[in-house]
């Protein structure tokens, strides 16, 4: 797999990388042995970048992480994040960007990675009630002690950003990002990620799911998947949803690709890294088939026709976790 540059401060990691929270949490059932062996296929493909946090599980994800790359930790990018309070028992609480935290979390994520450094910690939320410069100034404190390679921030505004940037450089800003969530283009981040040299990782890039053309009805989803609470999945929402996607199924088979390879080739095209997450080995093979589609001048006309800026319809999240958004 392609190699690209995260970010201006030295970082390298492959095209497409892995999101691993739904190993382990909030959609539906999970399956250890399934989820180490897509883990152990994604290192065979060329995957480097896992992306973690100590909030998936609590604790469970981190776990595997480190369960699955035990022995070749060098391979790996590993990306995990902090900022979300949790009680060693799994408790959760609500932010915390305060410089004990912070310290304290790392420490933990290292035994639960079982590993000597974090290769990229991300401020998972920005903690309103504490300045984002104390928050960065903790985690820059642990890069000085070797225990961090790389710092990010996730889900924060474009001034948060460049205040954080301030403290110590990023190398990489976590948002969502896909055909249905260009919102970074038109709120200042893109631009700012532009001019500070800052990398853009895309969570959600296909949407949570409904891009890879797969679901057809809010009654795909197990009880416990969170897709149920999300606006987007919802009502008449869901049915204004289902006929971009129809739209965009139908370019991507006359391109000869699956829907889900034409949205990821459109973010990696658009320069940022994806970070697709699945927890089959199937779908891991159909997403990273998507590095090899190439996006010409036609297909990016086309596919703007049908799935412009702000086409979706619904908020990304229920109102509590939207207010846990920066900006």
């Amino acid at each position: 797999m392609e190699l690209r540059a995260l970010g201006t401060q030295g970082l390298q990691v492959g095209a497409e990388g892995l999101g691993c929270m739904g190993m382990s949490a909030y959609y539906g059932a999970t399956d250890e042995t399934e989820a180490l062996a897509t883990l152990d296929r994604a290192l065979e493909l060329g995957v480097t970048l896992l992306d973690t946090a100590e909030s998936y599980g609590p604790f469970v994800n981190e776990r595997l992480v480190g369960k699955a790359v035990a022995g070749r930790r060098d391979r790996v990018v590993i990306a995990t994040k902090t900022g979300i309070e949790i009680d060693d028992d799994g408790t959760v609480h609500g932010h915390n960007g305060r410089r004990e935290y912070i310290h304290r979390a790392a420490e933990r994520s290292l035994r639960h990675l079982g590993t000597d450094r974090i290769d990229l910690y991300y401020l998972h939320r920005i903690d309103p009630d504490v300045p984002v410069e104390e928050s960065i100034g903790a985690m820059a404190e642990l890069v000085t002690a070797g225990k961090v390679r790389y710092l990010g921030v996730s889900e924060a505004a474009a001034a948060t950003i460049r205040r954080a940037h301030a403290v110590h450089p990023l190398t990489a800003v976590q948002t969502e990002y896909s055909l249905f969530e260009r919102g970074l283009e038109d709120n200042g981040v893109r631009a700012a990620l532009d001019e500070l040299g800052i990398g853009l990782v895309a969570y959600s890039p296909l949407g949570r799911g409904f891009l890879s053309g797969a679901i057809t009805s809010p009654d795909d989803f197990a009880e416990d998947d969170f897709r149920r609470t999300d606006p987007r999945f919802q009502g008449e929402n869901f049915s204004r949803n289902l006929a971009v996607v129809d739209a965009v199924r139908r370019l991507a088979g006359a391109k000869g690709v699956t829907p889900s390879q034409l949205a990821l080739a459109w973010v990696l095209h658009r320069g940022a890294v994806p970070i697709p997450g699945t927890k089959r080995r199937r779908y891991l093979e159909e997403n990273i088939a998507a590095t090899a589609v190439t996006i010409t001048d036609e297909d990016i006309a086309a596919i703007e026709a049908v799935a412009p800026r702000g086409v979706a319809s619904g908020e990304r999240y229920a109102p509590e976790y939207m207010r846990s958004l920066d900006g």
